[in-house]
């Protein structure tokens, strides 16, 4: 890239806030092409209009069909520069919202206001990488790390058949930037992102007549509850610590003594060592009753995106640029995970880039526009910026 004639961030920002109708008109296209993750047939529109998008400022787009989900999508340059470092996008385009949603929940439009299932989370972003690429293009701009776009339709279900994909570009990247919504009506980034792992207990004990013989069976429920003391006495909040029986099942009728039971549990963590101490003590988990076992699967599914030093690096790199906006950016620990959490242990992971709003996953989802484009104008001096050092420094 020739700096000379980089464009200020006030002239990017500008070009990007002229393009404030055709972003609204992108929303739209994108919100009304529903994309539940759950109904692999139903992402193709919304596949084929980012695409589209992508492909009209010249960059190539490499479909990858899905076996259980509805595929990705991989966009880079057609003159990609091979010899020059890399940089990725990270994104997805499915949404928890199921078919029909529409109906009751249309796209709306109101001044600054954009609402519609999916639009905060994470359409807008989606639209924010496409008016950054497309600035990029305008100001005939060739970065010094080329960008790729990385867009999956199963992260709202864990990404179980993309991850493999993200795993394997992550460390050619010289540094990710992940699309999902900011935090908060503030724009917060997320700089940490809990680790999430999903454990499930299965006890065994012994049926018998609760009437006639109970002392010749082994109540499973019984035993659950002894399991399940032991795991709210794991929570630890000072250390960012949450375990969390959701489910329990069990028993056949009230005169049988219980002889199976089960649990599933939610698993949050800050950290790796944590991470490792908690499944090493729900693991270890005994039977207290005599007569039952105990059968635990599970594990971390997203390892926590923790500060390290080349992400801190890569969020005082974006404070940099914020300011040249007239931005005072600030930061978050986020509870859920994302895709991020997976690049960030191969390369330098900024999160929270998309969109400004609220109401994720919730009837009151929305973005607005005007802080959602400062963000898109960050991102785009973002991409602008000079590879990050090996050892983390811009």
């Amino acid at each position: 890239m020739n700096m000379e004639i980089r464009p200020t961030a006030k002239v990017v920002l500008e070009h990007l806030q002229s393009k404030r109708a055709d972003m609204v008109q992108l929303l739209r296209r994108m919100t009304e092409a529903e994309s539940p993750s759950d109904v692999p047939a139903a992402q193709y529109e919304i596949r084929e209009i980012i695409a589209a998008g992508f492909e009209s400022v010249g960059y190539s787009v490499k479909r990858i069909p899905g076996h259980s989900s509805g595929g990705m999508l991989h966009a880079r340059p057609t003159d990609r520069g091979n010899s020059r470092p890399a940089q990725l996008l990270l994104g997805h385009y499915d949404t928890v919202w199921p078919l029909g949603t529409l109906e009751e929940m249309p796209f709306e439009h109101d001044g600054d206001i954009v609402r519609g299932p999916g639009v905060y989370d994470m359409k807008g972003g989606v639209a924010q990488a496409l008016m950054a690429i497309e600035t990029l293009c305008h100001f005939n701009i060739q970065p010094a790390a080329t960008p790729h776009v990385f867009l999956n339709s199963d992260e709202e279900i864990g990404s179980r058949e993309s991850r493999r994909y993200i795993e394997s570009l992550a460390p050619h990247m010289n540094r990710v930037f992940v699309l999902e919504p900011s935090l908060g009506l503030s724009g917060r980034l997320k700089t940490a992102r809990k680790g999430i792992a999903r454990f499930t207990v299965t006890v065994r004990g012994e049926a018998a007549h609760a009437g006639l013989d109970p002392g010749a069976g082994a109540s499973a429920i019984l035993e659950l509850s002894h399991v399940i003391q032991t795991l709210f006495a794991l929570n630890d909040f000072d250390r960012g610590i949450t375990v969390n029986v959701g489910t329990i099942d069990g028993g056949l009728r009230p005169n049988v003594v219980a002889p199976e039971s089960q649990a599933v549990i939610d698993v949050r963590v800050e950290t790796k060592e944590d991470g490792d101490w908690v499944t090493a003590e729900i693991l270890g988990l005994e039977p207290a009753i005599d007569g039952t076992s105990l059968i635990i699967e599970g594990g971390f599914g997203r390892p926590a995106m923790e500060r390290t030093p080349a992400n801190r690096q890569l969020w005082r790199l974006a404070c940099t640029l914020g300011d040249e906006l007239g931005l005072q950016l600030e930061e978050g620990l986020a509870g859920g995970g994302s895709d991020g959490n997976f690049t960030s242990l191969y390369t330098a992971t900024l999160d929270g880039l998309g969109a400004v709003g609220d109401g994720a996953h919730a009837r009151h989802e929305h973005l607005r526009l005007g802080r959602s484009i400062e963000h898109a104008a960050l991102l785009t001096l973002l991409l602008m910026a000079p590879p990050l050092k090996s050892d983390g420094r811009p």
